[in-house]
């Protein structure tokens, strides 16, 4: 007779690996590691489009680096916005990236469209760095 085996990570006690109530998963620090991550491959998607758009790609500035860390510590709505926007958002890019290099493999011009996914890029990046806690927003929560 095969008895189940507990959930990975639970420590034999199968009710340990189980979430309490409904809703997102909340793993502190290794969410927040995740989501850099998933932060630095848009940027890396960002250059590709640029690249194919026949433009310069942008450096990486300290507030586009330490974007995922600030929000993390703001928490609460902002985190919460800021994940389901950067999951769309690589989805966008994703998708527009295979049909750019689709196009591209094709040997026709991919540069308009390229152009096309980049404003798209830069609209969307735009509207997640506004939930960006300003500074003295910050200073109040400590």
């Amino acid at each position: 007779m095969n008895t189940p085996q507990p959930p990975f990570g639970s420590g034999g006690n199968p009710a340990g690996g189980i979430l309490p109530g409904a809703g997102r998963a909340t793993f502190g620090q290794a969410s927040t590691s995740a989501m850099s991550m998933k932060w630095s491959a848009l940027n890396d998607a960002a250059r590709i489009v640029a690249t194919l758009a026949g433009m310069n790609s942008e450096v990486m500035t300290p507030e586009l680096r330490n974007f995922p860390a600030v929000v993390r510590d703001a928490g609460g709505w902002r985190r919460e916005l800021v994940e389901q926007g950067v999951d769309d958002l690589s989805v966008i890019m994703e998708a527009g990236i295979a049909a750019l290099l689709a196009v591209h493999g094709r040997g026709v011009d991919a540069r308009p469209a390229a152009l096309s996914l980049w404003h798209e890029y830069q609209t969307a990046r735009a509207t997640l760095l506004a939930l960006m806690p300003r500074a003295e927003e910050l200073r109040r929560a400590f």
